[in-house]
């Protein structure tokens, strides 16, 4: 039986905050049966170093990854796009599954005010986990 990898896109203004955390819970939560992918409309020159420090506490290392920015390529090659407050910035194809999650912005905000931020993500990619990936691969 074969099964294909599903790849998750994460798309947020910077690619610096948000995205950059959901990316690094589904890359420690899934492993390599998602491809995850992340980028920005306006990306940054490199990721907020508070949700580096927040996604720290939770064991995951976020801090060797650069902000890209948002092309169509990664759009089309992805099954499933998650914005994050970049409106319509994000190219729409036919058959994917698009999701928009209202996330506050970390930009700016200290590590108590990115910790809620950040659990929210985590909860929100766990049940992502469950709806993309067959029962078996859990």
């Amino acid at each position: 039986m074969t099964t294909v990898k599903p790849t998750v896109l994460f798309v947020c203004v910077h690619n610096a905050g948000r995205s950059q955390m959901a990316a690094g819970y589904l890359r420690a939560l899934a492993g390599d049966r998602v491809e995850v992918l992340s980028a920005g409309s306006e990306p940054k020159d490199a990721i907020n170093p508070v949700a580096v420090a927040a996604m720290a506490e939770e064991g995951i290392d976020i801090a060797g990854y650069t902000p890209k920015v948002l092309t169509v390529d990664a759009v089309r090659e992805s099954d499933v796009v998650i914005t994050m407050g970049c409106g319509d910035a994000c190219p729409i194809f036919p058959g994917k599954r698009y999701e928009d999650w209202e996330l506050d912005d970390p930009a700016g905000r200290s590590i108590d005010a990115v910790r809620p931020i950040r659990d929210d993500i985590k909860a929100r990619i766990e049940g992502l986990i469950g709806e993309i990936l067959p029962a078996g691969s859990r």
